[in-house]
C-alpha cells in the first residue's frame, strides 16, 4: 500500500493539531464570553468537553490515514519511544503540532476578537489553589489515560474502525475531573499553542507554568506506551505436540 508523503503527513498533523486548538480550546473562551458573569457550571464543562471530543473524533477520521492523526507531541514521542513510528519523523511532527497550535489559537482570536483575549483565551493554567507537584500529578495522570487509550485502539486486535469513537470519549472523560485543576492540557502543542498568541495579545500567560505541563505529559505518555507494551507483549504459540505413533491413524484427518 503506497505511503502518503512527509510533507503530506506533517501538513495534516498542522492542521489536524490547528482544528483541535480552534475548537476544543475555542469553545473556553466562546462560553466564558455567552457565559458572561454567571458562575462557571458543570454544565458548560460538559460542553467544552464535548468540543475537544467531538473534534478529536472528526480528526481521527479525517487524517488518521494520512498522518496517523497524533497531533500531540506526548502522544509522538510515546510512539518513537516504544518504536511505533521513526525518531527521524519525531521533530517534523512536533514542529508541525506546534505551529498547528499556534494557528488555531490565532484563529480563535479572529473569529471572537479581543474577547477571547479578555477571557483569557483558554489558556492553561493552574491557580493558588493547586500546587505544581498536584498540577504535574494531574497532567500525568490525564495524558496516561488518553496515551494508553490512543495505544489500545490502534492495536490491529482491537475493533477495527472505532479508534476515533475510543479516543475522542476518553478525551471527554478526562477532562471532566482534570480540567478543575489544570484545565486538562494533556497535550504540549494544546498549552503551547494559545500561550504564545496569548502573549503576542497581552493576555495574562504563566510561562513558569509550561515546564510543568510539558513534562508531566511527556512522562505520562511514555509510561502508558510502554506498559501498553508490556500488557501487549505476547509469547508465540508453541508448536503443536507430536502425535503418538501408536494413535496417528485413528487421529488421522482430525488434526489436519
Amino acid at each position: 500500500m503506497e505511503e502518503n508523503t512527509y510533507p503530506q503527513k506533517l501538513l495534516a498533523e498542522m492542521l489536524g493539531t490547528a482544528m483541535l486548538v480552534f475548537i476544543g480550546v475555542g469553545s473556553v473562551p466562546a462560553t466564558l464570553i455567552i457565559g458572561g458573569d454567571a458562575p462557571f457550571t458543570m454544565a458548560q464543562l460538559g460542553m467544552i468537553s464535548l468540543a475537544f471530543a467531538t473534534v478529536v473524533v472528526a480528526m481521527v477520521y479525517a487524517i488518521g490515514h494520512i498522518s496517523g492523526c497524533q497531533i500531540n507531541p506526548a502522544i509522538t514521542l510515546a510512539l518513537a519511544v516504544t518504536k511505533k513510528m521513526p525518531w527521524r519523523d519525531v521533530p517534523g511532527y512536533i514542529a508541525a503540532q506546534v505551529a498547528g497550535a499556534v494557528l488555531g489559537s490565532l484563529a480563535i482570536v479572529g473569529v471572537l476578537g479581543h474577547k477571547a483575549v479578555d477571557v483569557g483565551l483558554g489558556i492553561a493554567s493552574y491557580g493558588a489553589q493547586t500546587s505544581a507537584g498536584q498540577a504535574f500529578f494531574a497532567e500525568a495522570v490525564g495524558t496516561f489515560i488518553l496515551a494508553f487509550i490512543v495505544f489500545g485502539a490502534i492495536d490491529r486486535r482491537s475493533a477495527g474502525g472505532f479508534a476515533g469513537l475510543a479516543i475522542g470519549l476518553g478525551v471527554f472523560a478526562i477532562i471532566i475531573p482534570i480540567a478543575p485543576a489544570t484545565a486538562a492540557a494533556i497535550n504540549p502543542a494544546r498549552a503551547i499553542g494559545p500561550m504564545v498568541t496569548g502573549q503576542v495579545f497581552g493576555a495574562e500567560v504563566q510561562w513558569g507554568q509550561l515546564p510543568v505541563y510539558v513534562i508531566a505529559e511527556v512522562f505520562g505518555a511514555v509510561v502508558a506506551g510502554f506498559l501498553y507494551a508490556f500488557l501487549n507483549n505476547r509469547r508465540s504459540e508453541a508448536a503443536p505436540a507430536e502425535v503418538p505413533a501408536q494413535i496417528a491413524p485413528a487421529t488421522e484427518g482430525v488434526l489436519s
